[in-house]
C-alpha cells in the first residue's frame, strides 16, 4: 500500500491527469460596474459542517500512509490552520491497517478550524478475502487526526482500474446509512461526480454533507492509467485510459444535486475565480487538492501562499458582483455557456 499511495503522489505531481477542459469556465458571473461595497468591508467567513471558516475552502484529501505523505499533510495543516480554512486527509486506510499513522496524526499538531477524515466506501463491506471495518475501527480514525467530520469516499471508478481494486458494491448504501447514526459522516466522490439520483437516495439517512468532486479535476482512471504502464499491464491500462474523462462534470453535478444538504464544490477548481463561482451556484464551500499539491511538497509557506491568492481571487470575484458577504455571492447573475450548458441541457436529471 506505501508504494501505491507514493506512486499517486508522483504521477499528480509529475503527469497529466486532468481532462483537459475545464468546466468551471463555462460559468461566467455577471460584472457589476457600480458595486456600492467597499472591498475591504467584504464578509468572506461562513459556516460549513458547523464550524466557522475565514473563507469557504478545503483542502481536500490528497494523501496519507507513506514516509513523505507527513510533511505534505504537515504543510497542509500548519497552512490552513493559519488562514482559517479546513483540510481533508487521504484515506486513512493505511492507519487502520498499520502500515502508517504518523503521516495523519500529524494534522493534531495545529488548530485546523474543520479537519475531515477518509475512508473509502468499498471497505465499509467485504471485500473477496478482506473484513469490512467495523464502527469502532472508523471512530478510531476519527479520533487519530481530531477529525469533525469522516468522509466516506466514493471511489469505484478507481477501484475498475485498479488491479488490486475493491469492487463489491451491494451493501454499501446500508452500510453508510448504519454508519451515519453511529457518527458525523459526509459523502465524498473522488471525480466523477454524484448525480441527482443518488444525492436523493443519500440525502435522508443522516449524512451531514456531500462534496460532488466532478469530474474535471483529477481522475483516478488516469492516475491508475499510468500505474498500470509503469507495471506493464496493458489490459488496466487500456480501460484507464477509456475512461480517463468519465463522469459527471463538476458544475453539472452541482447544479442539479443541490437540495436541504449542504455541498462542497470540488473537481477541477483552479483559483479563486472558480471557487467563488461555485458559491453563486449554491455550494456552501470549494475545495481543491491537486492544485495544491506541488504547494505541499515544497513548504507550508507555499500553499500558504497558494490559499492566500485563492482568498482574494474569491474577494475581487465577490467585489465585482457586487456581493458583501457569501450569501450575496449566491444570489450573483451568471451565464452557463459552452460543454455544460450542452450537459444541462441534455441531461435527464431523473
Amino acid at each position: 500500500m506505501k508504494e501505491r499511495k507514493a506512486d499517486h503522489i508522483e504521477i499528480c505531481a509529475n503527469h497529466e491527469v486532468a481532462p483537459g477542459y475545464c468546466y468551471w469556465d463555462d460559468i461566467c458571473l455577471v460584472h457589476e460596474a457600480l458595486p456600492e461595497i467597499n472591498a475591504d468591508d467584504i464578509d468572506m467567513s461562513a459556516t460549513v459542517l458547523g464550524k466557522r471558516l475565514d473563507f469557504p475552502f478545503i483542502v481536500t484529501a490528497i494523501t496519507g500512509g507513506f514516509s513523505g505523505a507527513k510533511k505534505i499533510n504537515e504543510n497542509i495543516a500548519k497552512a490552513c490552520a493559519e488562514l482559517g480554512v479546513g483540510m481533508g486527509v487521504g484515506s486513512q486506510r493505511a492507519a487502520i491497517e498499520k502500515i502508517d499513522k504518523k503521516s495523519y496524526s500529524v494534522i493534531k499538531d495545529y488548530d485546523v478550524p474543520l479537519v475531515i477524515g477518509n475512508v473509502g466506501a468499498p471497505q465499509l463491506i467485504p471485500q473477496r478475502n478482506k473484513t469490512a471495518f467495523t464502527y469502532d475501527v472508523i471512530a478510531s480514525s476519527t479520533d487519530l487526526i481530531g477529525a469533525d467530520v469522516m468522509a466516506i469516499h466514493l471511489n469505484f471508478l478507481q477501484e475498475m482500474v485498479q488491479p488490486e481494486g475493491d469492487t463489491n458494491s451491494a451493501g454499501c448504501f446500508d452500510a453508510i446509512r448504519d454508519l451515519a447514526r453511529n457518527q458525523p459522516i459526509m459523502i465524498k466522490e473522488t471525480g466523477a461526480g454524484i448525480s441527482q439520483k443518488v444525492a436523493k437516495r443519500l440525502s435522508g439517512i443522516g449524512i451531514k454533507a456531500i462534496d460532488i468532486a466532478g469530474m474535471g479535476g483529477t481522475s483516478f482512471s488516469a492516475v491508475e492509467m499510468y500505474r498500470a504502464m509503469k507495471k506493464g499491464d496493458e489490459i488496466r491500462a487500456r480501460v484507464g485510459g477509456t475512461f480517463f474523462d468519465w463522469g459527471i462534470p463538476a458544475p453539472v453535478s452541482l447544479m442539479t444535486v443541490r437540495n436541504d444538504i449542504p455541498i462542497i464544490a470540488s473537481g477541477g477548481i483552479l483559483d479563486g475565480l472558480h471557487a467563488a463561482t461555485s458559491l453563486a451556484l449554491g455550494a456552501c464551500c470549494a475545495g481543491a487538492a491537486n492544485l495544491l499539491l506541488r504547494d505541499a511538497m515544497e513548504s507550508a509557506d507555499a500553499v500558504k501562499m497558494r490559499l492566500t491568492v485563492i482568498r482574494e481571487e474569491m474577494r475581487a470575484a465577490m467585489m465585482l458582483t457586487g456581493s458583501k458577504d457569501i450569501a450575496a455571492l449566491a444570489d450573483a447573475d451568471r451565464v452557463i455557456l459552452g460543454r455544460t450548458k450542452e450537459w444541462m441541457d441534455n441531461y435527464d436529471k431523473r
